[in-house]
């Protein structure tokens, strides 16, 4: 029999469950640009269809992604009425039917796939692999959001997703480096990990740590001390795949790591903030700070991209310094 609750519930209308979609967050999909861009710079290969594919394939991240959505906040629903903001949420406030929630899903879901049939190959089978991160984050019997630390990391791959999706856009004959792929995704994993300490430190603030364990079951095994030290270990890891890729594919992109650091360093203040946008990553175009040094940083890359800078390539050399170079020796 249906709770009072329930029953005191409006029944949703259409535009309800296309919010469920969250086509507010499009922004997340500018990690799909990096893709774009070093697949050029690194491949030089024919733009004849690019335009094409790019059109089409961001069509795709962006119909698996809002059927990742779907099915996010529709199992979601009893969790996140214990969320300060997100009881907010249609799924929580509103009555739905699970039927047409499930025909949402699928409908998403069908026309990502089926476009990304077209573009064929590998971007197929990564499209594939887009949808499945989504029901492994958020269904059971793994449901990866209740576990703690695992939750990071599964939610975090879909930024080397996305990135290969870019790539695959403008070079469907390769795939991106491994190295940048883990970069991307320890990077990913900082922004995650620095999302989850500023809504373990605001809520627990405001509620208290039960009431936020209601509405995250991982956070149960979290402290504020073990988020700042797991995003100071990702950041780190970030570097070091960061560092590799950039040695080995393009020397000339290590002028830009003190402008990346910088990036990390900002985006990590921002997660100390009461109120955060850390918390809402959509929203981070709203931080003017952000926003500048995310552009001084891409300026910089883009570049890096087309400038090369011959006398960098003794980076890559093994070399010493005589110790009768330096100034006071003596022979």
């Amino acid at each position: 029999m249906p709770s009072t609750a329930t029953l005191d519930r409006k029944t949703a209308r259409l535009r309800d469950y296309l919010t469920l979609a969250r086509f507010d967050h499009i922004t997340k999909h500018v990690f799909i640009i990096p893709g774009l861009i070093l697949a050029y710079a690194l491949r030089e290969p024919s733009l004849l269809d690019a335009p094409q594919r790019v059109v089409i394939g961001f069509v795709v991240a962006i119909a698996i992604a809002s059927a990742n959505y779907v099915i996010n906040e529709w199992l979601d629903r009893e969790f996140d009425a214990h969320h300060p903001s997100k009881h907010h949420r249609k799924a929580v406030s509103l009555q739905l039917s699970p039927a047409l929630v499930y025909v949402e899903y699928l409908a998403f879901a069908g026309v990502g796939l089926s476009l990304a049939a077209w573009m064929g190959g590998s971007f197929f089978v990564f499209s594939i692999v887009f949808l499945a991160s989504g029901l492994v984050y958020n269904v059971q019997p793994i449901r990866s959001k209740d576990r703690p630390f695992l939750d990071v990391i599964s939610e975090s791959v879909n930024n080397p997703i996305r990135l290969t999706l870019g790539w695959l856009m403008i070079d469907p004959s390769s795939m991106p480096p491994v190295s940048l792929l883990l970069a991307y995704w320890t990077g990913g994993a900082f922004l995650m990990g620095s999302k989850r300490l500023s809504e373990y430190r605001d809520i627990t603030a405001a509620v208290g740590l039960e009431t936020l364990t209601r509405y995250r079951k991982s956070f149960a095994g979290y402290t504020a001390e073990s988020l700042v030290v797991s995003c100071l270990v990702y950041a780190m890891l970030s570097s070091f795949f960061l560092g590799v890729f950039l040695i080995k594919y393009r020397v000339e992109y290590v002028l830009a790591f003190p402008f990346i650091a910088g990036l990390f360093g900002c985006y990590l203040w921002l997660s100390m903030l009461p109120d955060s946008i850390a918390q809402r990553p959509e929203r981070m175009f709203r931080s003017r700070r952000l926003m500048a040094t995310l552009g001084v940083t891409v300026s910089v890359l883009l570049v890096l991209s087309f400038l090369d800078l011959a006398g960098l390539s003794t980076l890559t050399n093994r070399s010493f310094t005589p110790a009768d170079m330096l100034p006071g020796h003596r022979k």
